[in-house]
């Protein structure tokens, strides 16, 4: 892969069957400049008191940030696709950051991201997530 090459990353989240308090899910989709899938993964990021969307969408993007820093691709511009406004606003710094159940999550991801040569922030409708979600509503049902 080029020095040029850009990274495409989508990544989703979900807590169910409540929110807060449910089982909070995560899954997220790399793509290389070529399109091709260079990694998909979907897990459980917790159950319970704690657990809310906005904490696995968080976890959904710490996950595949660390994928990204562990297969050294801290140079590569690398674009988040996220359908969570609150992660993409606040991640672009749009947003401010008050408090939260996932706070512990998006510190991390702001420490995560400042690895990173260059990486941005977009906005997608949920219809343009659709591999993310699947893998996340995935982790659910297994």
């Amino acid at each position: 892969m080029s020095a040029t090459a850009e990274i495409v990353v989508y990544v989703d989240g979900l807590c169910e069957p409540v929110n807060p308090g449910g089982t909070a899910t995560y899954g997220y989709v790399v793509r290389n400049d070529a399109g091709r899938d260079i990694a998909r993964k979907s897990g459980v990021v917790g159950k319970g008191t704690g657990m809310s969307n906005n904490v696995a969408e968080y976890a959904a993007l710490c996950e595949a940030l660390r994928y990204l820093i562990r297969e050294k691709m801290t140079l590569l511009p690398v674009e988040i696709r996220s359908d969570s406004r609150l992660l993409v606003n606040q991640m672009k710094g749009e947003w401010k950051f008050h408090k939260g159940l996932y706070a512990q999550e998006y510190k991390e991801a702001k420490g995560l991201t400042s690895q990173f040569e260059r990486v941005k922030f977009r906005w997608i409708p949920r219809e343009e997530n659709k591999e993310a979600d699947a893998l996340s509503r995935e982790a659910y049902f297994a």
